[in-house]
């Protein structure tokens, strides 16, 4: 089996690792959470910090009156080997060693006040320190800001909840490890740290109890009931600590000289010379890693679990967002041809009905094409005063003698060319739809989402091949209504010429040639024949604009672009796949926490089973 400082000094390490990548937090438990910790609960001026200081063995915690601590302090403690400098490191200036634990104790009340200001305000923004010394154990210890009952002057009314509420998101997380810090000198029942641990944990599984100030009792007192465990009973045993003095501390007494102090003091003590073994600082670090090992290796089932379950997320989000893009030529115009063909499947399934959009197509050719057919104005065009006109300066100044064909012929000419309004709206209307679907088919494209400047090249080129053909749309249906007027269906003509023979009026039609009953007939016969052609303009119309537009934007919406790409240098490639920033930075981000998670699924198996 692994030693116990080898696997907490793997939890350590993977919770300072966590602590740098920022994972610890969000929904369910993070690794972080799921690592067990020791978080340091007491009232104020219940000797916390003292107790911190004497299980590191170094004096390096801010002091003073009232609320010292304002800001949670996440203190790692790595052992090193023997004879090797102690020094410390902040997470906020990871690139400095700090060797002069005075200066420890400066950067943390100024990186307090860098966040609180120069007040006696609270944050829960925690502050992250590694110390390394041969002269601790393995641990991860959070120091929280101590308990009060009252606000004092420069406070908010709401501190005492404030700090509570902060206390608590701490010690309610079931991997958490209370210490629980009480002063000697005051009733054990009045103790806030032992009030709030009952509450979380009310089975007492995970509280530890510390007395302090055993030094400070009155006369003729002392505490063996409480340590004892018959005055108020933990399920792990009662710790006693001798802190040093106001008059040690003002005279820098070491810590390595207060521990032994501290020794001496409990194996010299009539009241607790039978309890030394098991009393002061180093004795409750032993205890606490001790404890720490075993809850670990209990937790390790779960904790491989939670990284297994991560790592699965993690791979699932950087295949959702897309692996980073090979920098080679080939590899790169692979990927953007691959790239082009999703949005081209995309694109194709608007139009073919798997996806909304399509339809509208059909819309300009059964409503919008036959709504503006209908409201050409071919009432006042053959109205009998314009059909008279017409006629007329067409015969200029020789009448006709039997019908009026070039009345007739410019009659119809001037009909047909109102059907070219009606069909240039529909190649519009079919072209800003046909748009309409390539910007939604690039915002849809899945596979698109992390290259901006991919999407932008191919909505660029795709506009242009939509802008040809629609201007090929155009000259066809053009083509078309010039057609009907180049060459006119004579059978039409000839069955109503035909008609008038078979009147029993034996004058015939020249009797009232001039007449507004001959216009009216003109008239009659000219609209007869431009329903016809709007019939069959009605169903070529529809023909020439899917033809043009609809079918080539299907098959070779981007056939130029492919042209285009292929010749482009290794430098516009890459160019052309350059990323969002944001997103190149949560897939470094993922793949940062990915290599952290499988390097502690890894460790925790060579460290935890060999």
């Amino acid at each position: 089996m692994a030693t116990m400082q080898s696997l907490i000094g793997l939890v350590n390490k993977i919770q300072r690792a966590c602590t740098v990548l920022g994972d610890h937090g969000g929904e369910g438990m993070s690794l972080w959470e799921a690592l067990p910790s020791v978080a340091v609960v007491g009232g104020q001026s219940s000797g916390k910090s003292s107790v911190l200081e004497s299980v590191v063995g170094r004096d390096f915690l801010p002091r003073g009156s009232g609320i010292v601590t304002r800001r949670p302090l996440v203190l790692q403690l790595h052992k090193t080997e023997d004879g090797q400098t102690e020094y410390a490191e902040f997470l906020h200036a990871p690139r400095k060693k700090f060797t002069d634990f005075a200066a420890v104790r400066k950067e943390i009340q100024d990186e307090t006040d860098r966040i609180t200001g120069k007040t006696k305000q609270i944050s829960n923004i925690p502050i992250q320190l590694s110390i390394y010394s041969p002269n601790v154990v393995n641990l991860t210890v959070i120091d929280l800001p101590g308990l009060t009952k009252v606000a004092v002057e420069g406070q908010p009314d709401s501190i005492v909840e404030d700090i509570e509420n902060m206390v608590r998101s701490y010690v309610e997380k079931p991997n958490c490890i209370i210490l629980a810090i009480s002063p000697a000198n005051q009733d054990i029942a009045t103790s806030d740290a032992i009030k709030l641990a009952r509450e979380v944990d009310p089975s007492g599984e995970r509280t530890f109890g510390v007395l302090t100030k055993l030094d400070l009792m009155d006369k003729g007192t002392n505490a063996v009931d409480v340590l004892e465990g018959r005055s108020y009973r933990l399920q792990h045993p009662w710790v006693g600590i001798v802190n040093r003095s106001q008059a040690d501390i003002n005279k820098n007494v070491d810590m390595m000289a207060a521990r032994r102090k501290e020794r001496e003091y409990f194996q010299t003590s009539p009241e607790y010379g039978h309890l030394a073994h098991k009393m002061g600082s180093e004795y409750l670090a032993k205890l606490l890693s001790q404890h720490l090992e075993s809850v670990i290796r209990q937790r390790i089932p779960s904790i491989i679990s939670l990284i297994n379950k991560t790592i699965d997320e993690l791979n699932a989000e950087l295949d959702r967002i897309g692996r980073p893009i090979a920098v080679d030529s080939g590899a790169q115009l692979y990927t953007i041809l691959e790239l082009c063909r999703a949005f081209d499947r995309v694109f194709k399934e608007h139009l073919d009905g798997g996806r909304p959009g399509g339809d509208r197509i059909y819309g300009v050719f059964d409503h919008q094409l036959p709504a503006a057919l209908k409201k050409l104005p071919f009432d006042r065009h053959l109205s009998t005063k314009n059909v008279q006109r017409v006629v007329s300066e067409a015969d200029g100044y020789q009448p006709h003698l039997i019908a009026p064909e070039q009345g007739y012929r410019r009659l119809i000419d001037g009909s047909i060319g109102y059907f070219k309004g009606p069909a240039e709206a529909s190649v519009d209307a079919v072209h800003h739809i046909l748009k309409e679907l390539v910007r939604k088919s690039i915002a849809e494209t899945e596979e698109l989402r992390r290259f901006p400047t991919l999407q932008s090249d191919i909505a660029a080129a795709a506009t242009e091949a939509l802008e040809r053909f629609r201007e090929d749309s155009r000259k066809t249906v053009t083509r078309l209504v010039d057609m009907e007027s180049s060459y006119l269906t004579v059978d039409f003509f000839r069955k109503l010429h035909l008609e008038p023979e078979k009147s029993p009026n034996p004058t015939g039609p020249n009797a009232d040639r001039y007449s507004d009953n001959h216009f009216r007939r003109i008239g009659s016969n000219v609209n007869a024949y431009i329903n016809m052609v709007c019939d069959t303009l009605k169903h070529s119309i529809p023909k020439a604009v899917v033809y043009c537009q609809v079918r080539e934007a299907k098959r070779s919406l981007l056939t130029h672009f492919y042209a285009q790409v292929g010749r482009r240098e290794k430098e516009r490639l890459g160019a052309m796949l350059d990323e969002d920033p944001t997103l190149m930075e949560k897939r470094a981000a993922i793949a940062k926490r990915l290599e952290l998670y499988k390097s502690a699924r890894d460790e925790i198996d060579a460290v935890a089973w060999k």
